[in-house]
């Protein structure tokens, strides 16, 4: 009887030992998750470039196109003493398509955020290019006469002048205005895929 209660006794003191040091293993994980928890802070900066949106990496980008079709008149005659000379006259009208790009360069925009507002200063749209349709060629009148006959220089000039006259046109009719407001939209679509704009509002400026 006497070793059955000294066995027993052993038996929990060993329990008691070991259960003690499981307890208290348990409760030093729960304190050093307390305290991870508590050192753990949600930090989220809004001032300065916060990341790299995709439209850093666009160069020049037309953003805006403009269709014109114009008229050129080439006339060239003799005249003496101020009075043209008879069948002296060569004369051409013809007509050629031109498409005239303008947008902005993308590398120029700058941009910052600040109080839940992303600011964008953009450069100013200006003509990207200008470029002639060969294929959209009609004439309208040719005559030539044997004593003018009008040179590949003055054709080349008249086809300079040509261009000019329609990129003059397409600006006079809101291009540049209209490539602005175009790489506002496709900027905004740029931040829109990197930041929640029911939260950020995005305003825009131009550059001086």
């Amino acid at each position: 009887m006497g070793e059955k209660k000294e066995r027993n006794y052993f038996i929990l003191k060993f329990m008691s030992r070991y259960l003690t040091k499981k307890v208290l293993l348990v409760f030093v994980g729960i304190a050093l998750i307390g305290l991870l928890a508590i050192g753990i802070k949600t930090t989220f900066k809004t001032d300065g470039k916060t990341t790299k949106l995709g439209f850093e990496d666009i160069g020049e980008l037309a953003t805006q196109a403009a269709y014109c079709t114009n008229v050129k008149v080439v006339d060239k005659s003799r005249d003496l003493f101020g009075i043209d000379i008879p069948f002296t006259q060569s004369k051409y009208i013809y007509s050629y398509d031109t498409i005239i790009k303008a947008g902005i360069d993308f590398q120029d925009i700058q941009w910052n955020i600040k109080d839940n507002t992303i600011h964008v200063t953009l450069p100013k749209a200006k003509v990207i290019s200008n470029e002639i349709n060969l294929d959209s060629f009609k004439v309208y009148h040719e005559a030539e006469s044997i004593f003018t006959q009008i040179k590949l220089s003055e054709s080349n000039e008249a086809l300079k002048e040509l261009k000019q006259e329609a990129q003059k046109d397409a600006i006079a009719n809101g291009l540049l205005e209209n490539a602005q407001n175009n790489a506002k939209i496709i900027i905004e679509g740029f931040f829109g895929k990197s930041f929640d704009l029911d939260k950020f509002e995005i305003v825009f400026s131009d550059q001086e």
